[in-house]
């Protein structure tokens, strides 16, 4: 890894993202965000960040694990082929910049916009725990993330537009106060991706709170184990009974896991009773097996040097700085607090 901590200039294009810290991720994290951030840092100046702070907006009191889930996070980014070299990896809380942006923002936003934000009153309803100004502020925290880096792009699936718009908001709006000749801060567009969305082993969303993931590390005999357990067409009850693969749990996984020759032999199968349920798992449980084995050999290559982990972070946190910084200043100047 280079100790060089200064952006390298660049004419490509800048895309940010993140997540947030849960710990180790799973084959739904991989196929719905990962897998693109691989492909975009080939072809865009990537910022990709652990949003430590965003995680503490609904998990405020689990403070045990976080340290313990931002460096497995950071291995499997790294493990799935996130490369240092081309993409630059930070932590959002060693950026005290964002929360400085954070708060200069807040000072022109209309608390209206925050407060209509559809899953802020829907979770808020749910738990009113959560009826936090952390919370609230969660949108335009994102917001700041974003144009501190001036970013063109932000990698989202069709459900989260709405928050690249806010901040598009939050852009224009600061702009036309204090920089009306020359915008500060430039819109992001939403770039949208098409994102796999893996269903789990019950066939609802992947989730690890839900208890029906794959992590992305799993051993081969954990795995296997998971997928031989998953129920199938539930009304397929003896291994002669024909199936319908579009009932069963385990299809979708074929979908995205198996070839045309495979899954036309799933569907003639399932449908004849000539294979058995066990028979249709097999090909997954290799296809998966496959797929994880580079991870987990670059992820145990990073896990015996740890101290190689912290210090790519610390290198792109540097990085990040730097940019982050320069945004500030002109920000600060924008506003009048140049002196």
């Amino acid at each position: 890894m280079s100790s060089d901590i200064s952006p390298a200039p660049t004419t490509r294009q800048r895309v940010l993202s993140g997540m947030r810290p849960t710990g180790a991720l799973h084959l739904g994290h991989y196929h719905g965000a990962l897998k693109n951030w691989v492909q975009l840092q080939r072809s865009h100046d990537c910022f990709f960040f652990v949003a430590d702070w965003h995680a503490l907006t609904t998990h405020f009191q689990d403070r045990e694990a976080i340290e313990r889930n931002v460096y497995d996070m950071v291995v499997d980014w790294l493990a799935a082929g996130i490369d240092p070299e081309q993409a630059t990896l930070f932590i959002q809380s060693r950026m005290p910049e964002h929360a400085e942006l954070f708060t200069l923002l807040a000072m022109s936003t209309p608390s209206s916009w925050l407060e209509r934000i559809p899953s802020y009153k829907d979770q808020v309803e749910k738990n009113r725990e959560l009826a936090t100004y952390g919370f609230l502020g969660y949108p335009l925290l994102q917001a700041a993330d974003i144009l501190i880096y001036k970013a063109a792009f932000v990698p989202v699936g069709e459900d989260q537009t709405a928050h690249v718009e806010v901040t598009r908001e939050v852009a224009r709006r600061f702009n036309r106060i204090y920089s009306p000749e020359q915008a500060i801060l430039p819109e992001p567009q939403a770039l949208l991706t098409d994102t796999s969305r893996l269903p789990g082993l019950d066939g609802q969303k992947m989730s690890k709170s839900a208890g029906n993931a794959i992590a992305m590390r799993d051993a081969p005999e954990v795995v296997s184990e998971k997928i031989r357990t998953m129920p199938t067409d539930p009304q397929r009850v003896r291994r002669s009974d024909a199936g319908d693969p579009a009932r069963c749990p385990v299809w979708p996984l074929h979908q995205i896991y198996s070839d045309s020759d495979t899954r036309a032999w799933v569907q003639e199968g399932c449908a004849s009773a000539g294979i058995g349920c066990l028979d249709c798992k097999q090909p997954l449980i290799e296809a998966i097996h496959k797929e994880q084995a580079p991870w987990r050999e670059r992820a145990n290559e990073y896990l015996a040097k740890p101290k190689q982990v912290q210090w790519i972070v610390e290198v792109g946190t540097e990085r990040a700085r730097a940019v982050a910084r320069k945004t500030l200043r002109e920000v600060r100047a924008a506003i009048g607090l140049s002196y």
